[in-house]
């Protein structure tokens, strides 16, 4: 296995501290997350991806509301799903473990098993796989991403059922059950 260096991606991570600005709510924003991860601004697709960047660092979500937070200022957005969009995935493996890697819409890296859990919820349009991010947010898993770690996945069977599911950081996680 190459060697992962968990250092480099937590100092990648530094946030600004959100969870410590308390501001009152100024009023909403004309912002739009869509499902498939585009950001709409005023009707417009947000083209700049070091804006889509900054806005993703001081995103809130409070009381299943998603918030733009700044220490003075607190405008409400909306977000139709999950407001990140994992695009990337990357499995390290060697004979002892496994660790997979994902990174987001907005270059977030995340490590599936180190405050990072996956799971998959059942939606009218099918099964939909998420990840849990910061401030109890989730992004979304693109199906290219999800295919690939099924596709690198095991069976494994969990109450009776055939499961397939992939081990990262010492977990082991469920991407779904086999339909018979």
């Amino acid at each position: 296995m190459k060697n992962v260096d968990l250092a480099v991606i937590e100092a990648s991570e530094k946030m600004p501290p959100v969870h410590l600005w308390k501001p009152e709510l100024c009023g909403d924003m004309d912002l739009v997350i869509r499902a498939n991860g585009e950001w709409i601004h005023e009707g417009a697709p947000m083209k700049r991806a070091s804006m889509r960047k900054m806005f993703s660092r001081i995103l809130w979500l409070e009381d299943g509301e998603h918030y733009l937070v700044t220490p003075h200022e607190k405008v409400r957005i909306q977000v139709e799903d999950a407001p990140f969009l994992v695009t990337q995935s990357n499995i390290e493996r060697d004979s002892n473990a496994c660790l997979v890697t994902f990174t987001t819409n907005v270059d977030d890296v995340l490590v599936l098993g180190k405050g990072c859990d996956l799971w998959v919820e059942k939606g009218p349009e099918g099964d939909r796989p998420y990840l849990s991010m910061r401030y109890g947010m989730k992004a979304m898993l693109h199906r290219s991403v999800y295919y690939d770690l099924v596709n690198n996945g095991y069976e494994k069977e969990i109450e009776g059922k055939q499961h397939v599911c992939i081990e990262s950081a010492g977990k082991e996680f469920s991407l779904g059950v086999f339909d018979t």
